[in-house]
């Protein structure tokens, strides 16, 4: 009898890490069906909420963030390591794990030095241009690494052995047909007739600075017919947005379809997007932070971008990963400190006014691996566990 494949993935803190490791588990399953995945985590980040909604187990460990703004708190590190690892390896053993996969991201690290302990197979992912500290760390520890840029082989410990698989996003994005889904995504969002819609997206928690300019856009396109914005603001921001809107009386108080339907609002703000494919399906354009995640899921389904990057990201790397598609032409890039609402309406609207040009910038981007990444990466960690597998093994 075979025994089942069982893998352990670490991912956490922010949906940037936490959505591939999802889609490789999905990948996983369909490649075995019988497959036995489960995460570790810690109790600090948004894994505490979106890996048991994906129905997969969340083992906890204790762990702290690789952070120099610790001040004095930072040499506890190699302690908290130890300790956070021997807890991993404790999870290793009770789930048989056969391969761990680190995602990056501080709460990933633990399961990386639970598989060195443990001595178990490992692999890392690193999804932005420029490497984490987390995973500049975790690459010291095993000889399997993958990336989602080729840039960032440069950047880690052993870089010229990894592998580009691109950056695993999940099926319904990976296979999307904007065309096709659009008229489906205009009735789920209730878009009004004839309106071209810019989507505003902050990433998992919403972005203070985006959600200002998307309301300052509103305010200033009030009574505009020909344009809508959908502004996913994350919930801790939902009902004072909804307030600005209503005071600018560019919006309503809920969904269009709602109460106040009599009002045909220029903007709707919403906590969650739980259908990104029906998001991107409905975006015309999309404002957004450039997380490495945010930029695959652009690439693949060909929507145009003016792209924000955060601007404490370690490393800069958001504004690394923003120029893969700048750079191709693929998108706008502008510094968090310009994004302002006259900035960016003298950015959006001429590209609203030009479809021609949306098209181009839409086929501008590079798709790369990203539709095949997670497929990628399950083939290695299924040949890592020593499954038999018939998928092609894939190259840089």
């Amino acid at each position: 009898m075979r025994t089942p494949l069982s893998v352990v993935i670490g991912a956490g803190g922010t949906g940037g890490h936490i959505y591939p490791g999802l889609a490789l588990a999905e990948a996983l399953r369909r490649a075995d069906p019988d497959a036995v995945i489960s995460f570790i985590g810690t109790e600090r980040g948004l894994e505490t909420t979106l890996i048991p909604a994906a129905g997969y187990r969340l083992h906890t460990v204790d762990m702290i963030p690789f952070d120099p703004a610790l001040g004095a708190k930072r040499f506890l590190l190699p302690a908290a390591l130890l300790r956070s690892g021997a807890q991993a390896r404790s999870v290793l053993r009770t789930q048989k794990a056969q391969v761990v996969v680190g995602m990056g991201g501080y709460p990933s690290a633990p399961a990386i030095v639970g598989a060195k302990m443990a001595g178990l197979p490992s692999v890392i992912h690193e999804s932005n241009a420029v490497p984490g500290r987390a995973n500049q760390f975790a690459a010291r520890l095993t000889e399997h690494l993958t990336v989602a840029f080729d840039g960032s082989r440069a950047h880690l410990s052993g870089g010229e052995r990894a592998r580009t698989v691109g950056m695993p996003i999940a099926a319904s994005l990976a296979a999307l047909d904007r065309p096709a889904l659009r008229e489906e995504a205009r009735r789920a969002f209730g878009i009004p007739e004839g309106a071209r819609v810019v989507l505003f997206n902050g990433g998992s928690l919403g972005a203070a600075r985006l959600t200002a300019a998307a309301v300052g856009l509103a305010a200033r396109w009030r009574g505009r017919g020909d344009v809508h914005l959908l502004i996913k603001t994350g919930p801790a921001a939902l009902a004072e947005t909804r307030r600005m809107l209503l005071q600018a009386g560019a919006g309503t108080a809920g969904h269009p379809h709602g109460p106040d339907a009599g009002v045909r609002p220029v903007a709707q703000a919403v906590p969650y997007l739980d259908r990104m494919d029906l998001a991107y399906a409905v975006a015309d354009l999309v404002v957004c932070r450039a997380g490495s995640a945010t930029i695959a899921e652009l690439a693949t389904t060909g929507v145009p971008a003016v792209l924000v990057p955060y601007p404490h990201a370690p490393g800069d790397h958001q504004t690394h990963n923003a120029r893969v598609l700048s750079d191709a032409g693929a998108a706008h890039l502008v510094p968090d400190a310009e994004a302002t609402a006259d900035r960016l309406a003298d950015i959006v609207d001429p590209l609203l006014a030009d479809p021609a040009r949306l098209a181009v910038m839409g086929r501008a981007a590079d798709p790369g691996h990203h539709a095949r990444a997670a497929d990628l990466l399950a083939e290695t960690v299924i040949r890592l566990a020593g499954q038999p597998t018939t998928a092609r093994e894939f190259t840089s």
